[in-house]
C-alpha cells in the first residue's frame, strides 16, 4: 500500500493538483464566492485523473502485483491528501480572517459567504461530492470520467449557491457570522461538514472497489 501511495504522489499526479491547492487562498478574497477555491482544487484533483488515463495508469497498476482494491484505495488517499492540504490552507486563512482582520473594513462590508467554520463545512462537503460523485463515477469504468465530472460540477455549484444564498434568508444571517459570533453554532456545522466527507467517502470508496472488482481490464 505504502509503494502504491507513493506511486500516485509522485507518478500518476499531475502537478496541477499540487499547484492548485493555492486555490484554497481564495478563502482571503473579499467580495468572491469563496468555496469556488474548493471546486478549483477538485479540478486540481481531476488533472492527474486526466493524465493518469492518458499514461493507461489504470491497466499499469492492475499488472502490479498487488489487490484491485489496493488501485482504488490509493487513489482515494492522493485525493484525501490533496484536499486536506487545501483544507488545512483554508482553515488557516480563516483563521486569520477570524482574528487579525476582523475588523477590517472590506470584510465587514463583503455581502457574500465569510470566511468562518460554516464555510469550512460546506468545503469538506463539497470535497465528499467530489469523492462520492466523480472518484465513485470514475471506477465504474475506470476509464470514462467526463460524465462524472460534470455531475459534480453541477452539484458542486448548486451547493456553493445554496451556500451563497442561504445567510441572505431571514433568520439564518447566523450562518454568515463574522469573527467569533454564533462560534458554537460555526462549530456544530463544521462538525457536520466533517461527518459529511467521511461518511460520501467512506461510500464511495466501498462502492468503487465493488466497482472495479467487476471490470476486465
Amino acid at each position: 500500500m505504502k509503494n502504491i501511495l507513493k506511486k500516485e504522489l509522485t507518478l500518476s499526479a499531475s502537478v496541477l493538483s499540487y499547484l492548485f491547492i493555492a486555490f484554497g487562498l481564495l478563502f482571503l478574497v473579499p467580495g468572491y464566492p469563496i468555496l469556488c477555491g474548493v471546486f478549483f482544487v477538485t479540478l486540481g484533483i481531476f488533472q492527474s485523473f486526466q493524465s493518469a488515463r492518458e499514461a493507461n495508469d489504470v491497466v499499469f497498476s492492475a499488472l502490479l502485483p498487488v489487490a484491485k482494491k489496493d488501485i482504488v484505495k490509493g487513489k482515494f488517499l492522493f485525493s484525501c491528501f490533496i484536499e486536506l492540504c487545501a483544507m488545512l490552507l483554508m482553515t488557516g486563512v480563516t483563521a486569520v480572517r477570524m482574528t487579525l482582520l476582523k475588523d477590517a473594513a472590506v470584510y465587514k462590508s463583503n455581502a457574500l459567504m465569510n470566511a468562518n467554520p460554516f464555510a469550512l463545512g460546506v468545503a469538506f462537503f463539497i470535497f465528499g461530492l467530489f469523492n462520492l460523485l466523480f472518484i465513485g463515477g470514475f471506477f465504474r469504468t475506470a476509464y470514462r470520467f467526463a460524465r462524472p465530472f460534470v455531475t459534480h460540477i453541477i452539484a458542486a455549484f448548486l451547493v456553493i449557491g445554496a451556500g451563497e444564498t442561504l445567510h441572505h434568508i431571514p433568520g439564518l444571517e447566523s450562518l454568515n457570522a463574522f469573527g467569533f459570533e454564533h462560534f458554537s453554532l460555526q462549530l456544530l456545522l463544521l462538525a457536520l461538514g466533517i461527518l459529511s466527507y467521511l461518511f460520501l467517502t467512506a461510500l464511495s470508496y466501498r462502492g468503487a472497489c465493488r466497482s472495479f472488482e467487476r471490470i476486465d481490464l
